[in-house]
């Protein structure tokens, strides 16, 4: 029995269970059921739920838990083992906490087992303030990561672990100000090409147990009560079985904001009668009024209740399952504790590295300056959706525990994050002196800059009210750029770590000095992870999951979603620092490649388990087998990435695009073979009218470390290994 045929026997059972519990409610109990806190009904034996829970990068806001690397920083590992193991992690802790809440008669909400992530959105726009929440700009990569931690966190076996859940359908990216009004308008190529890859093949690949609709419109239709999105493609052109559930008030958006209904009992049978199951908010509140207006029919009600109860029979908190007995001592275990820190390591991203400033040496260093808003900050460590950790360790924290009397450590805030003084009474730049001071005094600068969930997130989360969370450039804060400045003026070498989710404007840390590093934000005890790469007990190896831009100038409107001039796959002009890019403390390439097989299978008869299939069923498979050699003196990982290029199709992107990674560890001096399966949609295109096609049998793959553009060939120095293809 396969993966599908387990988990659509253990559906069937379940559902049959749903529809027996559900034919003895009344329609007041059934309707009731539809909301995300839905209550108990003591006649039954059914105790409350609350849906909404929180998994994004751990079990979120539900007490302690193990915090991993923000989703960002999980995507530049390239790791899909690693997002699989934190999958599970965020399951088994879930389990392990609701199991304990439910003997205590705890059914708050973000205590439960249906957590509301992955997020799949594609991260196309660098001003958006909730990219980090993602995998990234590609949806390669989104697809292969999400599907990781989908099976991660449900399991394998027809039963669920936890149940996952894709959001944000569809076509979500910003600007989060107006995400409540606003009409994402993307052609029906962009939708198959890049917005809608990743959601189907979590439906279809990943059996993903829910789908969340997103705030905005696409294409004219409210997300959460579109009938092309949930009905057309969602359920019937993909054949997704489990449930849909709205975002928080998205519902009340359609007559408040979107002005598409307007009355709330119009907006929720817009919402009910297009499959949306679930109401985060208060707007199924009016099902029954809606009813009495023959807006909605009983029978709707039944099948979205019978929908829920399917998802809490698999998950067998109604009636009992094996995951009763995951015990509270697996709650920020030891081993997921080292997990979290593993990812952290993994997902550091070494920019650059001039004169071989990195990794420190404490045999030559006897003073360290650590200098910055974020140094010893617990905010930059774990972005936002987070648990909350029983201990932190920041930059400052982990450089101290690593170092211990070995050299003196000095401390400077530096500046605030981004007011212009930390002190209230103080004058501006009133901790410029102390950190110009603390670098005269050092023989090396670790600058810690970035910014935190007070300025880059969701709408009403943060602090930066004049963007609702965005960024309106790609600039540091004033006061950090200050800082940046005074502390280059000493001429000390100095090592800028920048926290941050998105892509940052680094070119006067480029210019200015020797190492620059991208943490993200690095987990609750990610400063542990940095002191080890800053002193060479692991070398970096993670991969930028974006493109860093050398400033917004040059991309279209924040609000234009065509994906012309966006993303590594479209770009036209220059970058900073290219998707794909990252370097290590010593120097591996890809010194050869060929293709070891070949083959054409006709697979469309599994068109349901298969995302991104042609028209004509027809998968194209090419294996190809990499030679790595780590031309340095330093054991380390790598990421070797293979790139497609259509030679002949005009529907083809402009760019090769990414279609096979693989992390390695090569020792230094040692060669070693990787073998990466390359197979459609890699060798597909998209029509301008959305249809996904086989156009042309000539392709081009590139091999290598990075993606093969001049600017990563000019900053690694090796260029990837070129393969002819003919299908």
């Amino acid at each position: 029995m396969t993966k599908h045929e387990a988990r659509d026997a253990a559906r069937a059972a379940a559902r049959e269970k749903a529809v027996k519990l559900v034919e003895q409610m009344t329609i007041e109990e059934k309707a009731s059921q539809l909301r995300y806190d839905a209550p108990g009904i003591p006649r039954l034996g059914i105790p409350a739920y609350n849906w909404w829970n929180e998994g994004l990068h751990g079990v979120a806001r539900a007490g302690v838990a193990t915090v991993f690397p923000q989703a960002i920083g999980m995507a530049a590992s390239f790791d899909e083992e690693l997002l699989e193991k934190m999958g599970d992690c965020v399951a088994v802790e879930g389990r392990a906490k609701y199991n304990e809440y439910a003997k205590h008669d705890d059914r708050d909400i973000y205590k439960g087992m249906t957590f509301w992530s992955p997020n799949v959105n594609i991260f196309r726009d660098p001003r958006w303030g909730r990219g980090h929440e993602t995998y990234g700009e590609d949806p390669f990569l989104t697809t292969k990561l999400g599907l990781a931690f989908v099976k991660g966190l449900q399991g394998e076996d027809g039963d669920l672990k936890a149940a996952a859940c894709a959001k944000h359908f569809a076509v979500h990216s910003g600007p989060e100000a107006i995400r409540h009004e606003f009409d994402a308008v993307a052609s029906p190529k962009d939708m198959e090409e890049t917005y809608l890859p990743a959601f189907e093949a979590l439906v279809k690949e990943g059996d993903v147990e829910s789908v969340m609709g997103a705030y905005n419109r696409t294409n004219g239709e409210p997300c959460c009560g579109s009938k092309t999105l949930l009905k057309d493609i969602l359920r019937d052109k993909w054949g997704f079985k489990g449930h849909v559930v709205s975002d928080c008030w998205a519902i009340a958006d359609f007559h408040t904001h979107h002005m598409v209904t307007s009355t709330p009992q119009e907006s929720a049978a817009l919402a009910l009668n297009n499959g949306c199951d679930l109401n985060c908010g208060n707007t199924y509140l009016h099902l029954l009024s809606a009813l009495n207006e023959g807006l909605i029919t009983e029978e709707a009600i039944t099948d979205a209740a019978i929908d829920l109860y399917t998802t809490r029979y698999l998950l067998g908190i109604m009636d009992g399952c094996e995951y009763d007995n995951v015990a509270y001592e697996e709650v920020e275990s030891k081993e997921h504790i080292e997990l979290a820190i593993k990812a952290a390591e993994e997902s550091i991203v070494l920019l650059q590295n001039k004169n071989n400033i990195l990794p420190l040496n404490l045999d030559e260093i006897k003073t360290i300056g650590v200098i910055g808003p974020n140094a010893n900050s617990r905010a930059s460590l774990v972005g936002n959706y987070h648990g909350t950790s029983s201990e932190y360790i920041t930059v400052l924290e982990g450089i101290q525990k690593y170092v211990g009397d070995k050299a003196r450590v000095y401390y400077s805030e530096g500046c605030d994050l981004f007011r212009d003084k930390v002190e209230n009474l103080g004058f501006v730049g009133d901790r410029m002196a102390e950190a110009r001071t603390v670098a005269e005094h050092s023989d090396v600068v670790v600058l810690v800059v970035g910014l935190d969930e007070t300025l880059e997130g969701e709408e009403g989360d943060t602090g930066n009210s004049y963007a609702s969370g965005d960024k309106n450039d790609l600039l540091l804060p004033k006061t950090q750029r200050d800082l940046m400045e005074a502390v280059a003026s000493t001429g000390k070498p100095v090592v800028l770590c920048l926290m941050a989710g998105s892509s940052i404007d680094l070119s006067f840390a480029a210019e200015n000095f020797d190492g620059v590093v991208q943490l993200w934000y690095p987990g609750a005890r990610g400063g542990s992870a940095v002191a080890r790469m800053l002193f060479g007990e692991v070398s970096p190896s993670g991969k930028l999951p974006v493109t860093f831009y050398d400033s917004v100038d040059s991309l279209p409107e924040f609000t234009d979603y065509k994906m012309a001039s966006r993303t590594y796959k479209y770009l036209t002009e220059g970058v900073q620092y290219p998707f794909g890019y990252g370097i290590t403390y010593s120097d591996v390439a890809v010194t050869e490649a060929c293709v070891v097989n070949k083959k054409a299978t006709d697979k469309a008869c599994e068109r349901d388990h298969i995302a991104g299939l042609a028209t004509d069923g027809i998968v194209y498979e090419v294996s190809v087998e990499a030679t790595v050699t780590n031309l340095g003196k330093v054991d380390t990982d790598e990421v070797v990435q293979v790139y497609a290029k259509n030679t002949t199709s005009d529907n083809a992107p402009a760019n090769p695009v990414l279609c096979g990674i693989k992390r390695i560890h090569v020792k230094a001096g040692e060669t070693v073979k990787a073998e990466i399966v390359v197979k459609d949609p890699a060798f597909t295109v998209v029509t301008k009218d959305g249809e996904r096609v086989h156009d042309g049998t000539t392709f081009t793959l590139y091999v290598g470390t990075t993606q093969p553009d001049a600017k990563s060939a000019e900053l690694t120095g090796h260029k990837s290994v070129e393969i002819a293809v003919e299908l």
